[in-house]
């Protein structure tokens, strides 16, 4: 019983030096970046989804929704056809090449996202559906609000944040160092 208390305790500890950190992204011109994923690492957090972490990527009116989906390794992600017409999705990005051929409704399995990365999808049959599914190696992580901003939770010490948007035209997530400020402004490039 004294083992689980002053394991109780620790977290606790730990949880209560939680700190809010404000990032504000911005495009080379100085405008706010909405729509842009950041991922803040530290040590001691947990690089890998727990066990049987699921997402859901659903193809609803002959587009992806959602058409940026954030997940951490090691979560599998569901891809229902909702449309009356069927779906080719595929990638065939570094991250996770794959692919669900012609179906309805459920496909037999999630595909599970096991490293790091931007996945870029389409569906073969109808070429204007696009998506994305940026995996990241810490459960800390937050898509940028209109103003270009994301709240996390940090802990003390040093980290790297990690963001990637769209519009930089590749499939690389940008980095740069943790710093000591409780907001940090970065101008993505």
């Amino acid at each position: 019983m004294r083992f689980i208390t002053s394991l109780l305790a620790l977290l606790l500890s730990a949880l209560a030096q939680a700190t809010p950190l404000t990032v504000e992204l911005r495009d080379a011109a100085g405008a706010p970046l909405a729509g842009a994923v950041v991922a803040l690492e530290q040590a001691g957090l947990a690089r890998r989804a727990k066990a049987g972490t699921q997402a859901e990527l659903a193809q609803r009116e002959r587009q992806f929704v959602p058409r940026l989906l954030v997940v951490q390794t090691g979560t599998a992600v569901a891809f229902p056809n909702q449309d009356k017409v069927r779906h080719h999705v595929y990638s065939y990005s570094v991250a996770k090449p794959f692919e669900l051929k012609l179906y309805l409704g459920q496909p037999a399995a999630p595909v599970l996202f096991e490293q790091p990365g931007v996945v870029s999808l389409g569906c073969n049959i109808h070429d204007r559906m696009s998506a994305h599914i940026v995996v990241v190696d810490t459960p800390r992580f937050a898509i940028s609000d209109a103003q270009g901003r994301v709240q996390l939770e940090r802990q003390p010490g040093a980290g790297q944040l990690r963001a990637w948007h769209p519009s930089l035209g590749d499939e690389q997530l940008r980095s740069q160092p943790l710093g000591a400020d409780a907001t940090q402004t970065w101008v993505l490039r």
